[in-house]
Order: C-alpha cells, then sequence, then structure tokens
C-alpha cells in the first residue's frame, strides 16, 4: 500500500543531509564535550560549530542558545526558570500543553497566571495583553504560530509591550522554526524555543534562546554544562543534527521551497472543500504557517476519520500528537468558540519539504470517500438531495 505522511507538526523524518553529518559521531567521534583530549575537543567544536548555526537560524549570538530535550523541555525551563513566588504570569488559551500544564502547575503553587482568550480565528488580541499587565507581571509567554492551526500570533506587537512594561517575553517558536523567518531582535523576546524534530533533525533535541543578561534558574542541577544553564552531558549528535537542520531550515527561507510548500497546501485545502459539502478551515481568515490547515467535516468524529484514513495509506492527525487519546475536544478549537461535535469533527493536515504534488493527488483522493463513507454509518447525518432540473 501506498503511504503518503502529513503529520509534520507532530513529527518529521532527517533528511539524509542530517544523518550524514550525525553519523560519525555515533561511532568514531564519540567523544564527551566536555573532556579536555582530543575526542573531547572535537565534540565541543561539533557542539559550537552548531550552536553557531542555530543561533544564525533566530538573529542571536551563539552564546545565547541552549540546548535542550526539545521544545517541551525549553517551555518548561523558560517558566520555571524565570516565575518565583509572588511573580505574575500572562499566557492564552491555546498554548501548546508544554506552556499551558507548566502554567496551570505554577498557579497550583500560588502563582498568580491569566489565560487569555483568543478571537474565534484563534488569535490573541494583544490589547488584551497590555489589559492583562500587573505591576508584578514577570513573564508573558505567547506562542510564534499555533500547532493545530497554524494562525499565526502577533509576536512581534506582543514583544513591544513587554518591552515598554519591563517584562520578560517568552516564545514557543515550535512550529514557525523552519517555516518563518525568525529574528529575535525584531520579535523583541528575552527567551524562544524550538523543537528539531519538527525541522527534520533528530527526536529529543531543541533549544531555548536566552537573550543575554537574562537570570534563568535551571531545571537540573549535575555540572556546569550549557554556561550551568543546563547539566548534563551534551547529545552531540543529536546537536549536531539539529544545527545541519537549522542551516538547511535557513536555505529554505530564501530558495522557494516555503512557497512550494505554501501552494501544495493551498491547493489541498482548496480542493477538499470542492469535493466534500459541509466542510470548511478553523483560522481561515488569518496569517497561517505554510505548511498547515485544519479541517472540520461536519456529521463524523474526527478520530474515526484518522483511523479510516490510515487504513487507506494517509496519515493525518486529529490536532496535537501530545493530546492524542484524550476523549475531550482540542483546547484550541474549544478556546476559538468552536462548538464540541465541530472541534471533534476536525482535522489537521501539515505538510513537510519532503511533500510532493503526489502526494497531495492522493490525499485528494482518499478523502473524499472516507468522508462520505463515515458519513453514511452515522445516525444523524441526511444526503443532501439533487435539486431537479426544469
Amino acid at each position: 500500500m501506498r503511504r503518503v505522511y502529513m503529520d509534520a507538526n507532530a513529527t518529521t523524518p532527517l533528511v539524509p543531509e542530517v544523518l550524514d553529518v550525525m553519523r560519525p559521531y555515533f561511532l568514531e567521534q564519540f567523544g564527551n564535550a566536555s573532556s579536555v583530549h582530543r575526542h573531547g575537543q572535537q565534540a565541543r567544536g561539533a557542539v559550537e560549530s552548531a550552536r553557531a548555526s542555530v543561533a544564525r537560524l533566530v538573529n542571536c549570538r551563539p552564546g545565547e542558545i541552549v540546548f535542550t530535550s526539545g521544545g517541551t523541555e525549553s517551555d518548561n525551563l523558560a517558566l520555571f526558570g524565570l516565575i518565583t513566588p509572588g511573580d505574575h504570569l500572562i499566557t492564552t488559551t491555546i498554548e501548546h500543553h508544554a506552556v499551558l500544564h507548566a502554567a496551570e502547575k505554577l498557579r497550583d503553587r500560588g502563582i498568580e497566571v491569566t489565560f487569555l482568550p483568543v478571537s474565534s480565528e484563534g488569535v490573541v488580541d494583544p490589547d488584551d495583553v497590555r489589559r492583562a499587565l500587573r505591576p508584578h507581571t514577570k513573564l508573558i509567554s505567547v506562542m510564534m504560530a499555533n500547532n493545530e492551526t497554524g494562525a499565526i500570533q502577533p509576536v512581534g506587537e506582543i514583544g513591544r509591550i513587554a518591552a515598554e512594561a519591563d517584562v520578560y517575553f517568552h516564545t514557543d517558536a515550535v512550529q514557525g522554526a523552519g517555516k518563518l523567518p525568525i529574528d529575535v531582535e525584531a520579535i523583541g523576546c528575552d527567551l524562544l524555543s524550538i523543537s528539531g524534530h519538527k525541522m527534520h533533525a533528530p527526536q529529543g533535541t531543541g533549544i531555548l534562546y536566552v537573550r543575554k543578561g537574562t537570570q534563568l534558574e535551571p531545571l537540573f542541577f549535575g555540572g556546569a554544562h550549557e554556561r550551568q544553564r543546563r547539566a548534563g552531558t551534551e547529545n552531540v549528535p543529536g546537536i549536531v543534527g539539529l544545527g545541519k537542520a537549522a542551516e538547511l531550515a535557513l536555505k529554505g527561507l530564501a530558495d522557494g521551497s516555503i512557497e512550494r510548500l505554501a501552494a501544495l497546501r493551498d491547493e489541498l485545502e482548496k480542493e477538499i472543500l470542492a469535493r466534500v459539502d459541509e466542510s470548511g478551515v478553523n483560522s481561515a481568515g488569518v496569517a497561517r504557517v505554510p505548511n498547515t490547515t485544519n479541517l472540520w467535516f461536519d456529521h463524523l468524529e474526527g478520530e474515526a476519520l484518522v483511523i479510516s484514513l490510515d487504513l487507506k495509506g494517509l496519515a493525518v492527525s486529529g490536532g496535537s500528537a501530545c493530546a492524542s487519546g484524550a476523549t475531550e475536544p482540542s483546547h484550541v478549537l474549544s478556546a476559538m468558540g468552536l462548538a464540541p461535535s465541530r472541534a471533534r469533527a476536525s482535522l489537521r493536515f501539515s505538510l513537510m519539504k519532503l511533500t510532493a504534488k503526489e502526494d497531495v493527488e492522493f490525499a485528494l483522493e482518499v478523502v473524499p470517500s472516507a468522508v462520505s463513507r463515515l458519513r453514511e454509518l452515522s445516525p444523524v447525518y441526511k444526503r443532501p438531495t439533487a435539486v431537479a432540473a426544469d
């Protein structure tokens, strides 16, 4: 059976160039980057070269990059590393669970947390951020792009609000990296999270950008690694792979790859809407990352459609992979005001740089028939009646 993968917001495969640069650090150049002998210094050089590559991707100093195990750790380090008793945190109701659950845990510990609402298109209003500020506000955390809908948040404007109020600003850029240009100076953020496996680097790799001068309490203790901000022996092969993926991502932003991806996404979206009645796009009216569309198909359960499409060879998602198996509808779509039935009937299609036009054509073959089949089995669906010609 032919298989087509359209769940890139959950994870992406390594590309050959990334695997090739990683391979020597599993075998010949296996040293600990903290060792002073030649093996260690070879590893250290590779880590610092990768650090410089990631710094170029986000336009910062290499010393402001902290390597982590991924987006979840980076988000947790940003929140728990800054917030202390008596502080106030501002975030939104549509954050990834790595931020949302961390904020809830801080609230459980007595920290004041404001969870801002979003519009029906899934975008936070910067004026709501400004109105939420308190004298003791310490940190604002708003994602760059939503992992379920792809909706881009006004992080540049929020960064200016944070700077005016002398408040730290963190943005989870996991779904923006490699799809949008990222400039921490233009955004005005003090902290920024990236996860490697969303951009063709290995799983278990990531970074937290920490602006110079930001005092961050580490989550781990046991060594002076990463300038005392993240104890633990560096994952040298993974870091090297992340560095190469950052180079490729920066190149892709300049060579037309992103525009090609956006064109494929738009074709997929347009044709599905044309071929499937009672369907639509969540966050259709706002700017979105170029690889993502979140579609609703009334009169069916999204989980059943995910399974049906998988059996036909197409991998898509009902939402965040971190919430798979949850019985409640997506917290993102619920925050946008979607009825539970429509939220449960929504699927995310997320493309990657390896997606081809033939993959989109395959999806357009299997999606309409799978939707039709499931609706025929639904006790509440009524097939539209044809209108007779005069």
